[in-house]
Parts: structure tokens; sequence; C-alpha cells
């Protein structure tokens, strides 16, 4: 009787019995690579705009738009940490994973170089887009520490007796497909307070760019924020909706505050065309990018905290 249930096992079932030497512990290597690799995800494809802009600065919009080639890479990136997440250690599933994260490494080295050289501003991204506020030397090591050792980890005891997996494949394709279609709607949705260092709770001190040991800070550009209630408005000064505006910001007087990072030479055409008896501050185009998906936004501060935050300019019958 034994004899023969030995003898109908199949070798998937002795596959799923007897596991090669340390299949855990490179099975829990490749879920956390994954699950960094899906963050990541996350952040880039609430902003695809931003996204886009990092590609353009580092040059690899060369056969296609920066756009196609940030959905291209989102998609890619997803479809890998889905497979890992879902224990795929695969080597068409490895080997792009190796070479995804040797290509990250370069960029942020690079960034970093270029950086330390003065060939570029001291602000990166870096594989989590947006939300996370790095210096390129921040970025690069813990992007390294991040991801490389769970990568080399990712490839110990594998199970190489294992099937095709067919349905976890299949999750993973369905699950990329799904985020494709969310980066390519994120812009139209309500999400800028999750997609931006923006959101209600936020001290204005808190939110600055650059490193090192003086940073800029909204509460140095627009010191009158620490105190007091303010509606901040971030426009491009020849946005026309912004024109329009103007006469309804004008009857608020001085507890409007208008920012924005055109260059100083629209500032002066913005006063002597419109009058504005409201603050315009010229602010630096790194401290606001990480603020906003698309212009103008609008959001509230009342004694250094913002309360509320709007798409677009605010409802200014509010007052």
């Amino acid at each position: 009787m034994t004899d023969s249930i030995g003898a109908g096992m199949t070798r998937e079932t002795l596959s799923e019995t007897v596991r090669p030497r340390l299949f855990w512990l490179g099975t829990a290597a490749g879920v956390f690579l994954g699950a960094v690799l899906l963050v990541a995800v996350w952040a880039k494809a609430l902003d695809p705009a931003a996204f886009a802009e990092q590609i353009r600065i580092e040059g690899l919009d060369v056969l296609l738009s920066a756009r196609a080639v940030a959905l291209l890479a989102l998609v890619l990136e997803a479809g890998l940490g889905l497979a890992l997440v879902l224990g795929i250690r695969r080597p068409w599933v490895l080997v792009p994973a190796a070479l995804l994260v040797a290509f990250f490494t370069f960029l942020t080295g690079r960034a970093w170089w270029m950086s330390a050289h003065g060939l570029r501003e001291a602000e990166s991204c870096g594989c989590f887009g947006n939300l996370v506020q790095r210096t390129p030397a921040q970025a690069f090591w813990q992007d390294l520490l991040l991801l490389v050792p769970s990568l080399l980890l990712s490839f110990v005891g594998r199970d190489r007796a294992a099937g095709f997996p067919r349905i976890r494949t299949a999750l993973a394709a369905v699950a990329t497909v799904a985020v494709a279609l969310f980066a390519w709607k994120a812009p139209e949705l309500p999400l800028d307070d999750l997609a931006t260092r923006l959101r209600p709770g936020v001290e204005v001190a808190q939110i600055c760019a650059g490193g090192g040991d003086n940073p800029v800070c909204l509460d140095t550009v627009a010191p009158e924020l620490k105190q007091g209630r303010h509606l901040v408005v971030m426009s491009n000064l020849e946005d026309p909706a912004l024109g329009e505006a103007v006469n309804d910001l004008n009857e608020m007087g001085g507890s409007v505050v208008l920012l924005s990072a055109s260059p100083s030479e629209q500032h002066r055409a913005f006063f002597w065309r419109f009058g504005p008896k409201f603050q315009v501050v010229e602010a630096p185009e790194p401290l606001l990018r990480p603020l906003y998906r698309r212009l103008p936004r609008s959001f509230r501060v009342e004694d250094g905290r913002v309360t509320e935050t709007y798409a677009g300019l605010p409802p200014l019958s509010r007052g």
C-alpha cells in the first residue's frame, strides 16, 4: 500500500515536499525586493508626469517620448515586483530584475557624481519618485542597500524542479495591466494629497528643498506663513486662469500669497499688468515641484500648518 502511494506521487508533489536548502531565505528576499519595487511603482504611478520629467532629466527619452518611456518603465517594474512578491524566482524574472537594479544603481550613482561636480541640482528622486526627499548621495546608498542584497539573496535556494507557475504568472500579468491603467488615469484622479508632499497637517517649516546644512524651506521663502491664516496659490504667472482670478484674489488682500517659479521677468510683467494687492513670491522650482501634480494648486495655512488643499484655484467665494 505504501509503495503504491509512493509510486503515485508526482514530481511536483515531491518538489513541494522537499525544498532546496535556503529556499525560504531566497523566497523572503525575493518578496522583499518585489515589495520595494512595488512601493517605488506606487510612488511614481501617482504622478507619472513628474516621473516623465525625471526621464527627460536623465536623457532616457531617445527613441520614445518621456511619457511613453515612463509608462513602459512602470509596467516593467510592476511586472517584476509582482512576480517576485508571488514567489516566482525563475531566470526570466531574476535576470531582468538584476538588470533593472543595476540600471537604477547606475542612474542614482551618476546623479550623485553630477551633483557633486555642480552639473545638476542637489535633488534626486531615485527609485521612489516625488514622495521621498533625498539628496543624490542618500538616494544612491539607500537604493543600493535596499535593492542589491535582496537581489543577490533572491537567487539562493531556487526550486529548479518546479513547473511553470501559470496561475501566479497570470495574476502578475493582470495586476500589471491594472497598474498601467492606473498610471494612465492617475493625473485625472483626486490624488494630490497622496501624490505630493503637501497635505493637511504638514508644517510649512518641514517643506524644504536641498540637502546639507542650508536647505531652502517654505517658511523662509514666505516667512509670513509662520503666523496667522493665509491662502496660498501656486501657479504659473502666465496661466490665463490666474489672470481671471486676480480681482477676486485682490479682494482678499494681504491674506493671499502667490508662489511661482516663473522667471523674474514674468514676475515683473505680472505686477505691471495686473497690479496685485497680494504678495507674489518668486520661489525656487525644486521647492515647489514636489507640492503639485498640476498647476495651479492652492492650500490654506494657519499658524504655519497646512489645513486644507485644493486642486486648481481655491473656491474664492469663500474668502
